[in-house]
Parts: C-alpha cells; structure tokens; sequence
C-alpha cells in the first residue's frame, strides 16, 4: 500500500507546492516507551472491507497513524472525505497531494451505510484541504452530516475541518445551519514554527475560525489539537494553549509528531509521557473542559470517550 501510495505522489505532482524536497537529516532514535501496537485481526480485515465496499477512505490509513490497529480493533476510523488527495503539500502530513478530483457525489450515502455496518454510534469525519472547491468542501460536509442523521438521528457526530482559507465565510454559514456535535480545527504548531510547519496557513486564521463557528453555532462544542517536537520551547505550548482559551476551545489533543519519511520534517525531540502530563494539567486549569495528552495520542484518539464526558 505504501509503496502505490509513493507512486500515486509521484503521478500527481504538479506545480512548485507539490514538488519533491530533498531528503531531510534522519530523525534522532525513537525511544522504547514510543512504539505503537500493531495487528492484524479478523475486525481489522472487517473494517477494511467495509471501508473498501463503499469507496471509502480513512485518515487512519492515509495520514499513517500509529493507532490504527487498536481503533481498527475496536471497531472505529477516523472517514476522510473529498478524495485523498490534498491541494497542499504540508511538509508533516504523509496524505497524498496534487489535483484531487471533483467530489464524489455518492460519498455521503456510501458513508451513512458504512458507519451503519460498521454498528457506530460516534463518528469522526474529517477531509483533505479542498482549496480548488468555492465552500473548501464545506458542503459536503453538510451533506454527509445529513446522510448520517437520516440514518441513525442518534448518533453523534464530530468533524475535523480544515481551515478554508479564502472561502471561511461560506463554510462556516453552511455548517453553522447544520453542525456537527463537536468542531475539530487542528492548530497544529505554535505560532513562531507556522512558517515551516505550516507554510500555506495562518496562525490567527485557525483560531478565528474556531471562535466564528462557535458564535454562529451558539453552544456547539469547538475541539483543536497540536504536535509536539517540531523543536518549539515549553512557553510556546503555554502560550498557544492560552490562545485556544481565548478563542473559546474546550477540548484539546497534545501528541507526539512522527516522521513519516525522509522527506517529512524530522523530529527535534521526543516528549517525555511525564511532560505531556503536565501540558495537560496546565490546559486543564486554564479551563480545557478534557484534553487527551500523550505520545501516541492523535486528533480523533479516543474521540468518543472525550465526547461522553460533554455532550450530554
């Protein structure tokens, strides 16, 4: 799979943001308490078939999550919608990038009845960056929000957004008339580290976003997550933790950021569990209604547990 994945890169790049770096230095070693639990199972096998049946991918799968045989294992994923292809070439992200095609218009069903087999009663969606789309793809947001309500009215639902940059003010009127439970916009870095970790998006631009849809949305839960060893300093953390609470986030993923190959960021360092612990306490008492904080924790992990703890 991975090796198809390198060539469909390969195929698809186009233009001076898709084009190839050359290889960075290779990470420091990878300490023993960081190494993901992998296996395949027979519910694995399952969730991948279904997912396959209905056309279907996941951000569990593209992005290379280290957590992806114990959700799959429980029976969860993380739907990416809007192709798997992304419009920008973030030097973290392992999703494939160039020209995605138009939206597939059978998405939203194909998704209703996969999270119907797959027995879901809390989903996550979240999709690659749509710059080439007028609403950034809020409208299939919605429209997969719609597909999933007529199946199952009870089911809760969170999506992970990306920033719409140049089209807010369109994605945000459709998906505060029809929102999801919880509004997940990942800030990904501390401000000083965007120009390189995020060189097509905006430090101020990602928490705008989340206080505007929680003022269009009235009491809608907002969500962000941020990666730790890109090589930002423990003031940095504070600070943009801080910046989530004044633009009204409650709910919060620390994680570890992994390389995903030699022509991704590199990892500075490795964050011990024991400073996650205490990230986590900082952002709790600065008013985090649940932050999940630790090595392996990823933007959906554990998604649902969080969810229980607030939406009532």
């Amino acid at each position: 799979m991975h090796q198809q994945k390198q060539q469909t890169r390969a195929k698809n790049a186009c233009g001076p943001v898709a084009a190839e770096a050359a290889p960075f230095p290779v990470n420091i070693a990878k300490p023993e308490w960081l190494k993901a639990r992998y296996s395949c199972c027979p519910e694995v096998d399952r969730i991948r078939q279904i997912l396959r049946s209905n056309k279907l991918h996941t951000v569990c799968e593209e992005a290379t999550c280290p957590n992806i045989g114990e959700c799959f294992k429980q029976g969860t994923a993380t739907f990416l919608i809007l192709g798997d292809t992304c419009t920008r070439n973030c030097p973290f992200c392992d999703v494939n990038h160039g020209v995605p095609v138009p939206p597939d218009v059978n998405e939203p069903k194909n998704l209703a009845r996969a999270v119907a087999a797959m027995g879901l009663r809390y989903v996550v969606i979240t999709s690659v960056t749509r710059d080439d789309l007028p609403d950034g793809g809020a409208g299939q947001y919605s429209r997969c929000i719609s597909a999933l309500r007529s199946e199952n009215p009870e089911l809760r639902i969170e999506i992970l957004v990306p920033d719409f940059q140049g089209s807010e003010d369109t994605a945000l009127g459709i998906l505060s008339t029809n929102h999801p439970d919880i509004f997940n916009h990942n800030l990904e870095t501390v401000r000083s580290l965007y120009p390189t970790v995020r060189p097509s998006a905006d430090y101020d631009g990602s928490l705008q976003l989340l206080r505007r849809f929680k003022e269009l949305s009235g009491s809608t839960l907002t969500k962000s997550g941020i990666m730790l060893g890109f090589g930002e300093t423990r003031e940095e953390v504070f600070q943009a933790l801080q910046d989530l609470r004044n633009h009204g986030c409650d709910m919060l993923t620390l994680g570890q950021y992994l390389q995903p190959s030699k022509r991704h960021l590199p990892v500075q360092r490795y964050i011990p569990p024991e400073e996650f612990f205490d990230y986590r306490e900082v952002g709790l008492n600065m008013g985090f209604t649940h932050i999940e904080a630790g090595p392996l924790v990823r933007s959906s992990y554990h998604a649902a547990e969080q969810a229980e703890r607030r939406i009532q």
